[in-house]
This record gives structure tokens, sequence and C-alpha cells, in this order.
């Protein structure tokens, strides 16, 4: 009973391992390269010193600081969990459309709010220092 039982499971248990082999590693993404080309373009300008956005919120995107102090009300980003991050959930437009950013203007595309996104779930980190020593 035992043998014949082993002959069903193993298989089984080899399909499960096998299954997670095949997947691609997702590529790393990158704050300065990544994330801050695109909050430049769709946030900055309300978003910077001085703008309409950082007068009402105190959310600036100037840099990885700045974008990880958050708001006067509290944190933009939380590490590894894009879905309790306001900025991902405002920029992917999981929240009322009156707030969704950027603000009365067209959303961002697809490819960058996946980027965002993908960045907050890698753990939100700043890669700066990496990147200008040439390391990966």
């Amino acid at each position: 009973m035992k043998s014949q039982l082993a002959r069903i499971a193993l298989p089984g248990i080899a399909l499960v391992f096998m299954a997670g082999c095949s997947e691609e590693p997702q590529q790393v993404v990158s704050f300065s390269k990544d994330v801050q080309p695109v909050l430049a373009k769709y946030c900055a300008e309300c978003h910077q010193a001085g703008g309409a956005g950082t007068d009402a919120s105190g959310f600036q995107v100037a840099t990885y600081d700045d974008v990880m102090a958050g708001t006067s009300l509290g944190p933009m980003v939380v590490p590894s969990d894009a879905l309790s991050s306001n900025l991902y959930r405002l920029v992917a437009g999981e929240v009322h459309p009156s707030i969704t950013m950027p603000h009365g203007k067209e959303k961002l595309p697809a490819e960058d709010i996946a980027k965002i996104e993908q960045w907050i779930e890698q753990g939100a980190k700043d890669a700066t220092a990496e990147l200008e020593a040439g390391m990966p």
C-alpha cells in the first residue's frame, strides 16, 4: 500500500517543484533607473517644492528620500506591499476617481504603473550606490 502511495505522490511532488523552476527570474526594478523617470515625467510638476501637490499633501518626488518620507499624513510606500502603498493605489486608479493621480490628467501607461508596483513589491529599495559603482 505504501509503495502505491509513493508511486502516486512522488510524480505530483516532482511536478510542483518543476513548475517553480520554469519561471523566468523577475527583473530587478531600480528606483533611479526605472521609477524616478516615471515620477519626474508624471508627478514632479505638482509634487516638487512649491508645487500644488506638495502644498496640499507635503509629498515630493524629487529624490528617493522624498518619496519614502511620504506625506504629512503618513507613508506613501509600504515596502514589499504595493496594495498597501498609496503611491501605487493612486497611480493605478485603485482609489476614488477624484483623487486618482496624476490629478486631472491622463492615467500613467500600464507599463509605468507595473514598474512602480514591481519596485514596491521588491522592497522599494534605493540601489543608487550600487548602480553608480557598476554592481548588479
